[in-house]
């Protein structure tokens, strides 16, 4: 493909991604179901980065804009996934994910981000994860079809570019449990593992694999600044070059998997 024709397709994709991002709508069928609960599991990790990099200042007018419309979009979300929720045990877990909700939004909500409150927010943030992760399970193996799969493993590839810049930012900011490196890593080999099976998926067309293709593009910039974490040599310039890098190569890659 010409440079200039796939940088046109790419600027389509994001556009449209960012529109589907903004809009909410009732939950049509399973498969919007899924696609919904699996960007619950991206907003959890979503949002602690978000806070994270307020707290280091990172790019802090649009980050504020990112936690705000993550909060939203969390709330609207949840309460279309309790309307939907097919089984008893899937309204359940949603209804135990709505309890957890409160806690969480108290402390991202609360006054300017501090290093004592950050340690807190990283297990919480986990701990809603394992919430909205096994909600799209349940509706997943509800549904019962390969397409139902592959819609997991593309929410899935959101939920990780968020996860692996939360966990880079609290390493950066001195918050990160003890485990955090080794979690970072396991979300990179996760993450490239979805990209190598949704790539050869039977089921993608033209667009699907335009958009894989940008989103490995933006992969090249994430994966490269994740990987100088902790180098001797960096200047403090230099650091939050890296920090910057990070928090829009996450966002981008979230756009086009969106």
């Amino acid at each position: 493909m010409k440079r200039r024709e796939f940088l046109h397709r790419s600027a389509v994709l994001i556009a449209g991604a960012s529109l589907v991002t903004l809009a909410f709508a009732k939950i049509e069928d399973i498969n919007d179901a899924i696609n919904k609960s699996g960007r619950q599991r991206m907003l959890s990790q979503r949002l602690a980065k978000a806070y994270l990099q307020l707290g280091q200042g990172i790019d802090v007018y649009r980050t504020r804009k990112i936690l705000a419309s993550s909060i939203a979009s969390f709330e609207l979300q949840l309460a279309d996934l309790l309307a939907f929720a097919p089984t008893a045990e899937n309204k359940q877990l949603l209804q135990s994910m709505q309890q957890q909700w409160g806690a969480y939004k108290n402390l991202l909500s609360a006054a300017d981000p501090n290093p004592v409150a950050s340690k807190e927010l990283m297990r919480m943030s986990d701990e809603m994860l394992a919430l909205a992760h096994g909600a799209t399970l349940q509706l997943e193996k509800y549904s019962g079809t390969s397409g139902a799969k592959l819609v997991n493993i593309s929410g899935r590839q959101r939920m990780l570019s968020q996860r692996m810049a939360k966990y880079y930012q609290a390493l950066q900011w001195g918050v990160a449990p003890a485990d955090a490196l080794s979690k970072l890593e396991a979300a990179r080999k996760d993450f490239v593992a979805g990209m190598q099976l949704l790539s050869t998926a039977p089921a993608n067309t033209a667009q699907i694999n335009d958009g894989l293709a940008l989103a490995q593009q933006q992969w090249l910039f994430f994966d490269n600044a994740l990987r100088q974490f902790g180098e001797p040599s960096a200047k403090p310039q230099d650091k939050l070059l890296l920090l910057n890098n990070v928090a829009s190569s996450s966002e981008r890659i979230l756009e086009v998997m969106d």
